[in-house]
């Protein structure tokens, strides 16, 4: 039971100094990538790559270029993989971010040509 105790408590010791960490990774990384897919209005790979690639780079800015290049390489590795799990989800779904968004604007488009 100690040592359930003992285990718990550095669970939610080392837990809580990765959480704030990761959790600001990935908010950095959503913001950047949705602002490419807002700026260019489409959604591709290379948006998610950037923005992990900028997100690994800032993280690592503190270590000098070396580690500015590793956070790079690290970034583009992660937001690779991670954008093409998303677009595949899109798919399956049966309609991507863009198809939602221009079908929206369609629609209020008629609706309000409709009103006029």
């Amino acid at each position: 039971q100690s040592a359930h105790r003992a285990g718990l408590r550095s669970f939610i010791r080392y837990g809580w100094r990765w959480s704030w960490r990761v959790a600001t990774f990935v908010t950095i990384f959503n913001v950047v990538s949705t602002g490419l897919s807002v700026y260019r209005n489409k959604t591709t790979i290379s948006n998610f790559a950037s923005a992990g690639a900028f997100t690994g780079a800032l993280f690592r800015m503190h270590l000098g270029l070396q580690g500015l290049a590793g956070g790079f390489v690290f970034g583009t590795a992660i937001g690779i993989p991670a954008g093409g799990l998303l677009m595949m989800m899109q798919k399956l779904a049966g309609e991507t971010l863009e198809e939602k968004r221009n079908r929206e604007r369609r629609e209020l488009y008629e609706q309000k040509l409709a009103e006029w």
